[in-house]
């Protein structure tokens, strides 16, 4: 069983974990060396092992988890505050910024591929993301339906579902052809089909 660590050492690693996501983020983590991340977070190579002692690995993953938590936080306030037509319309656009200023370099998807998506880690991480995402999509949906502009007859959850996958597939198209219309055409219909249901 491995030792808590100490409100100290919670923040070391949650700093390593920050440096290492940033450094990525600037520079694709093809050329990001361990060395890279110590000399960001001003730690040595004994630390990093010390908090990460699974290696290189075991620091991705926490970076994956990291990077997937920012991919709901870059979407606050809007994507909390789902009430009335205008939030939609906001919270559509801070996705679409998101991912107009991120462009093709997608920290989490690099991460995950590099760690592989396979392993019961690294599906944890996207399962997580993907319930959190659609748990707060619905719950948008159901705060229209109680003010009656959405029809009570949708069905929230199987709705926030399809918006989360359209969002996740005009990613993919975007990651491969750097366009995002596909992206922009997702969460348009699903808000208009929303608004007309």
């Amino acid at each position: 069983m491995t030792k808590p660590l100490t409100a100290k050492g919670a923040a070391t690693r949650q700093r390593i974990v920050a440096g290492a996501s940033a450094e990525i983020r600037e520079h694709g983590l093809q050329t990001v060396t361990l060395e890279d991340i110590c000399r960001r977070t001003a730690t040595s190579k004994g630390q990093l092992f010390h908090y990460f002692p699974g290696g290189r690995d075991e620091l991705l993953l926490a970076v994956a988890d990291h990077e997937a938590a920012r991919v709901l936080d870059d979407q606050q306030p809007y994507l909390g505050a789902l009430t009335s037509w205008t939030a939609w319309q906001a919270w559509r656009d801070a996705v679409v910024a998101r991912y107009r200023h991120q462009g093709q370099n997608c920290p989490l998807g690099v991460l995950l591929s590099e760690v592989g998506r396979q392993t019961p880690a690294s599906r944890a991480v996207v399962t997580a993301l993907i319930g959190q995402w659609q748990q707060q999509v619905a719950h948008g949906i159901r705060e229209m339906q109680l003010a009656t502009k959405i029809a009570a007859s949708v069905d929230a959850d199987r709705s926030a579902a399809a918006i989360v996958a359209g969002i996740q597939g005009g990613v993919s198209i975007m990651l491969s052809t750097g366009e995002l219309n596909h992206l922009e055409a997702a969460l348009d219909s699903a808000i208009e089909a929303l608004r007309t249901a």
